[in-house]
């Protein structure tokens, strides 16, 4: 049975943020730095007693009302006790994993994953922290707790993985990485309002805000959610990953991000629904095509009993064309000749994005690794956009197709 939250109902509460000076819309707090009325207060401040819950804000490295504000809508949309925001997807990421570990620890991952989340992985935080990595199928439950040691304090996957669209089953892995003692990061970039990793265990999660929940491709920016705790562990003027690696959001940044916020219930449903349209159709017609919302996808019905009702399965689909070369065709044919959509990376875009995941977003894997993690060399991942009609870019598609 699928989930009962709604995080679009939940999102509706955080709407009590007012202007200064009554205006509907959140203010921009602009200020690097901030007063308080009391001397007594600055080292209360600095000490991590008193803080934004209390209406103390420190420095715009550290709290930001308007930062803090955002924060809170992403929070309601995972279903956590606080959420901050970063200055991009990495930023929350690296920031999440090295506030967990220590130099020496240990970290499970998913196989199929972000090329710049693996670089960080198997060859960043292994060079400059001592911190290692072994990459698994999170499909394959055994291999997942086999790959487990005694210095592992992390399983991180992505909920719907990029690119192949592989569904990780968060209730089972969550309950791996607790019996071990270690804490489950989930990366639902791909599956904002869909999945709220959360409710199903998941002890943090991670977006790239720059994807789905900012929707225009003009802002750079991640989040991170999690427990009030752990949200403001990311803060301590010590050991703090956000206050003192900087990756904070601006406030600028955190305002125009959070005025998207409230529809992306809207933008993600009728993603997804052109997404399943095309994907049905390209099936029809014998295509090689990857989609969650397809009754073939190895993990539809798991996806399906983990999703949160209303907002279909998402809005990317891969589309195999067995050849770097026939994906490259493909792809110039709808952008240059047709203008359908772009070749460009990223994903959650108002228009169309396509790339050969091979070449791109997964080339810091190597040949061997992406076979491994199953990224065909002709795959094109698309996110599918909701500009023109859809029988228009259809036909356009068909036209593509026909092509080859």
């Amino acid at each position: 049975m699928s989930n009962k939250f709604d995080p679009q109902a939940a999102l509706a509460d955080t709407r009590h943020e007012f202007g200064e000076h009554g205006g509907v819309n959140l203010s921009i707090e602009a200020s690097t730095t901030f007063t308080v009325m009391a001397a007594e207060t600055m080292p209360e401040l600095f000490s991590g007693r008193v803080g934004p819950e209390g209406g103390c804000y420190l420095y715009g490295r550290h709290f930001n009302p308007t930062v803090y504000a955002l924060g809170k809508q992403l929070a309601a949309i995972e279903n956590t006790e606080a959420g901050y925001a970063t200055a991009s997807g990495m930023g929350a990421i690296a920031a999440a994993l090295m506030q967990v570990c220590n130099a020496g620890d240990h970290i499970v991952s998913g196989n199929t994953i972000y090329g710049g989340t693996f670089a960080l992985l198997n060859s960043y935080l292994p060079a400059k922290a001592g911190v290692t990595s072994a990459f698994v199928d999170v499909t394959d439950h055994a291999s997942v707790a086999a790959a487990f040691t005694d210095k592992t304090r992390v399983l991180y996957v992505e909920s719907i993985a990029n690119p192949t669209l592989d569904v990780a089953d968060i209730p089972a892995l969550a309950k791996i990485a607790h019996d071990r003692g270690a804490v489950l990061i989930v990366d639902n970039t791909f599956s904002p309002m869909l999945l709220s990793p959360a409710n199903l265990g998941a002890d943090i999660v991670v977006h790239s805000l720059t994807k789905f929940i900012n929707g225009a491709s003009d802002i750079i920016a991640g989040g991170v959610c999690g427990t009030q705790e752990f949200i403001g562990s990311l803060m301590d003027l010590q050991l703090g990953s956000l206050m003192l690696l900087g990756s904070t959001m601006d406030a600028r940044t955190a305002f125009n991000i959070s005025m998207r916020v409230p529809h992306l219930g809207l933008r993600v449903t009728e993603h997804s629904r052109r997404a399943q349209v095309f994907a049905e159709r390209l099936l029809e017609r014998g295509e090689s095509v990857v989609y969650p919302g397809l009754a073939g996808h190895p993990q539809h019905a798991l996806l399906g009993s983990m999703i949160n009702e209303g907002y279909g399965y998402g809005g990317v689909f891969g589309l195999d064309l067995g050849t770097a070369e026939r994906a490259d065709r493909f792809m110039n044919t709808l952008q240059n000749e047709l203008g359908f959509g772009y070749m460009a990376v990223s994903l959650g875009y108002f228009d169309t994005l396509m790339s050969c995941s091979g070449q791109t977003t997964s080339s810091e894997l190597s040949e061997e690794e992406r076979r491994e993690a199953g990224i065909a060399p002709g795959l094109v991942r698309i996110s599918i956009g909701y500009t023109g009609s859809v029988e228009q870019r259809w036909g356009q598609m068909v036209t593509a197709l026909d092509r080859l």
